[in-house]
């Protein structure tokens, strides 16, 4: 090398070695619309958790940014009977804290699930159907369901694998529904603070600080491609104006859900790009159709009296339920101009729902339309129902959750109170929300629906099928619809082998669901993500925000 270029290489080492510590690294920081409610892969089945979960706690099967299956912590699979499969797992997989991942540490991931404490929402529903397990080897897992389940590895897909060493488990894991013989797993707490936050994912847990921020860093042992970035701070940035000023300014790289009225500007702005893509996601209206009476509807007559089961009506004088009359559910949807929501509200980045899937995901009826709107039709079905003049309704609603969604909220609230029932809305911080609406102290309230499954009985069951552990049907229906014969057709679905009979049953399914008006879906979210130029990211159809998922033009 002459003196020359050797000048110029040791000039070049003094300017990198003089450049902070920041540039040199491979460091992304990003705005989150939500941050999740616990570290804990297993504690709460909500978007912001399971985008989270995917960075540090992987599960068997994988799915892409179109909810495809492929491989991941297991390299194959099949069934080998009508309620058998197996499961051929990934060799030389090692947990963050050192130790091999082997059949053993699914099965206690499996046994944990149903037994985590105040679980706002479980993930049982993909466990259910599990009967038994046998490990011939440590890398072969055989699983035995109850009755056939095609759907067990996209159930697979939703879970993720902890470590069975690392929380102090020894010997073989014999699996039951009840706890598998084990006395304490390890909790909620723990997987905040860190200390058993112990996956086989590419990240690994270095903060977290609730409301702040939450920061990963690359996991140097990582089995598969290592992610670009070696540093990823995820800031909760819940006001959408405050996270679009956080890019703008420089403050974050990438955000999630940028504010549908600057999504013009970012499209026409040289320094950021935008990533859109139609969503799963559904928003829709549950009304409460447990007992003769409803917590926050008034005047619709004398007192109906207190019912036996959960909710505020279980303990006190509550007014007579109006949403157990069909003709009530149908005016409500009637009342509610959608296409005006999609294009005045959510600026066009959303879709018109008639069911709760968007067309062309599997069990969806073809054509199946949203509602028309026809406010004098809704008043007529109002007065035949016995509500010639209307009641009053309290809507409950998140603020911080979904896009728009307490603008959603107030919109629909004019839009009922124009067909007579006088609606006002309760909007308040997704925290308080689930766990109001989980005691069932809304009698309508607005949320949202992601199919983790990608295909219709993932809805299905879980909002509109009955409420029952038995079944595991109605995990997430605080509306406590019920009806028999839909609830056959779900389970008939989740057991039927064959595509194109379990799809056709779907569609009766879902047809049932909707002219029975058991919910209201409003619309299917179109997700965005914003970041700045240089950088690329692939929208997924389950709206999750990963950072793997986030590569730069470099």
């Amino acid at each position: 090398m002459t003196l020359q270029k050797l000048g110029l290489a040791a000039s070049a080492l003094a300017v990198a070695l003089a450049l902070p510590v920041a540039a040199q690294a491979s460091k992304l920081t990003m705005g989150m619309a939500s941050e999740p409610s616990a570290i804990d892969p297993h504690y709460h089945n909500l978007g912001p958790n399971n985008a989270l979960r995917r960075h540090m706690f992987e599960s068997l099967v994988d799915q892409d940014e179109k909810q495809n299956l492929g491989p991941l912590l297991a390299t194959s699979w099949k069934p080998t009977g009508e309620t058998t499969w197996e499961f051929k797992l990934r060799e030389g997989v090692k947990f963050q804290d050192g130790s091999a991942f082997t059949a053993r540490d699914v099965i206690y991931s499996a046994c944990r699930i149903p037994n985590v404490p105040n679980s706002p929402s479980n993930f049982t529903s993909f466990t259910k159907a599990i009967s038994g397990f046998e490990a011939p080897n440590d890398h072969t897992l055989i699983v035995h369901t109850s009755v056939a389940t095609p759907l067990l590895p996209t159930y697979f897909s939703n879970w993720g694998v902890i470590s069975a060493t690392a929380n102090g488990i020894k010997g073989d894991i014999k699996y039951d529904k009840e706890n598998c013989g084990i006395a304490n797993f390890p909790n909620t707490v723990d997987f905040n603070s860190g200390k058993a936050a112990i996956g086989t994912g590419p990240f690994k847990l270095k903060e977290f600080v609730k409301g702040d921020r939450l920061v990963l860093e690359q996991n140097a042992g990582y089995w598969g491609t290592k992610p670009e970035w070696t540093s990823v701070v995820m800031k909760p940035i819940t006001n959408a104006a405050a996270r679009m000023a956080a890019l703008l300014a420089g403050d974050v790289d990438f955000i999630a859900a940028p504010p549908t009225q600057d999504l013009a500007k970012l499209l026409t702005n040289p320094k950021f790009d935008v990533a859109q893509g139609l969503s799963n996601r559904v928003i829709y209206l549950h009304m409460d159709q447990f007992g003769p009476s409803s917590n926050g509807v008034k005047g619709t007559g004398s007192p109906a009296g207190k019912y036996e089961g959960e909710g505020p009506c279980a303990s006190k004088e509550c007014e007579k339920n109006p949403f157990l009359d069909v003709r009530v559910r149908q005016a409500l949807s009637k009342a509610i101009n959608r296409e005006a929501i999609v294009s005045k509200i959510m600026g066009g980045v959303a879709v018109a729902a008639g069911e709760l899937l968007p067309q062309g995901f599997f069990g969806t009826n073809p054509g199946a339309a949203p509602e028309a709107y026809d406010p004098e039709g809704a008043k007529k079905l109002l007065a035949e129902a016995g509500y010639p003049n209307g009641f009053e309704l309290v809507l409950g609603t998140p603020n911080d959750r979904y896009i728009n969604d307490a603008k959603v909220a107030q919109v629909i609230a004019q839009m009922f109170t124009r067909i007579g029932v006088k609606t006002t809305v309760n909007a308040m911080t997704k925290s308080v929300f689930f766990k109001t609406r989980n005691k069932y102290e809304f009698s309508i309230y607005l949320a949202g629906w992601g199919a983790g499954t990608g295909e219709m009985s993932n809805p299905l069951r879980a909002l509109v099928g009955t409420r029952s552990k038995e079944t595991g049907l109605g995990g997430t229906n605080r509306g406590r619809y019920s009806n028999a014969e839909l609830d056959k057709k779900i389970l008939s679905a989740l057991s039927t082998v064959d595509d194109a009979k379990r799809e056709l049953i779907l569609k009766a399914a879902s047809k049932m669901a909707m002219e029975d008006y058991s919910i209201l879906p409003l619309h299917y979210e179109v997700t965005s993500w914003a970041h700045r130029k240089g950088l690329s990211y692939k929208a997924r159809a389950d709206q999750y925000t990963v950072a793997t998922g986030i590569s730069s033009s470099k």
